[in-house]
């Protein structure tokens, strides 16, 4: 099993024909993605890359049976791109897309509490289940299957880590990309439930900086969980090593929090926590 997105996952891309989609999606073929559709408002060709091109989202849903969608389209489209895939019910939209004016993206929040979609993104690199498909840009090649889910809120750390992890001989269930924008769709805490219950995976990473009330967020929804499974959270400090975003929001909350109360709040709530990929390695080898 694995989350989110697996070999039968049935994908749409919106805004297939840019330069950058195309790229992508051939390799995603290739590596043995769904992808039935692709969505262009006011479209002028009917396949593009031999995948059937329509103008909408609720059309190519219902003429492919399509449940997931990637947004590449630009940040000043991205809105309504996404809005129009919620109203769409699809179960699952990534949203490459960066720099959605923030404005956009709480209407979107929004509209996301009620309905039934998760989003991931903006600005993702995806999220990807090894060896059976992936939505995004990751670097597919680097990922191996095995047992650890992967949640994160840094790209480059995701990669360097993935690597790491291949050298002790093990790989990932579900890699998932929160996004490094300002404002994303989903959160740690909930991707760390679907991990729980997913039977192929047998521990989390957590791979993020602590900002805002994202510890009390993680906590409230680790404590609700049956039959915890083991969560090792790598926290960093250093902005070098953050996204643009989570630098932005560690500047303004500076003087709000204690890095150190936070961690050990994470710890006395059961999740492991460590500093550097080192202590992450050992800890994952205790634990698989």
């Amino acid at each position: 099993m694995s989350i989110l997105i697996n070999k039968k996952t049935k994908v749409l891309v919106q805004g297939i024909t840019g330069t950058q989609a195309s790229f992508h999606v051939q390799r995603a073929l290739k590596y043995g993605t769904k992808i039935v559709a692709g969505v262009v408002p006011s479209k002028k060709e009917d396949f593009h890359l031999g995948i059937p091109v329509f103008e909408t989202v609720k059309e190519a849903k219902e003429k492919t049976d399509a449940t997931a969608s990637i947004v590449f389209v630009p940040a000043k489209f991205a809105k309504s791109a996404i809005l129009e895939a919620i109203d769409a019910k699809l179960e699952l939209v990534v949203v490459i897309t960066s720099g959605i004016p923030v404005g956009d993206m709480m209407e979107i929040k929004h509209r996301l509490q009620n309905s039934k979609t998760i989003l991931i993104g903006p600005n993702t690199p995806g999220v990807i289940t090894p060896n059976e498909a992936y939505m995004g840009i990751f670097p597919d090649n680097i990922h191996n299957s095995g047992n650890i889910g992967i949640v994160s809120s840094s790209s480059t750390l995701t990669y360097e880590i993935v690597l790491e992890m291949n050298k002790i001989g093990l790989g990932q269930s579900t890699v998932v990309g929160l996004g490094d924008d300002f404002i994303v769709g989903s959160s740690v805490g909930s991707i760390i439930e679907k991990f729980n219950k997913d039977a192929k995976t047998k521990a989390s990473v957590i791979i993020t900086g602590i900002y805002g009330n994202d510890e009390t967020e993680i906590i409230e929804k680790y404590s609700k969980l049956k039959n915890k499974k083991p969560v090792i959270a790598l926290i960093i400090d250093d902005n070098t090593a953050l996204s643009e975003a989570n630098s932005i929001a560690e500047l303004i909350c500076k003087n709000s929090f204690d890095v150190s109360d936070r961690k050990n709040k994470l710890r006395d709530a059961g999740i492991i926590v460590v500093d550097n990929i080192t202590d992450l390695k050992k800890e994952l080898l205790k634990v698989c």
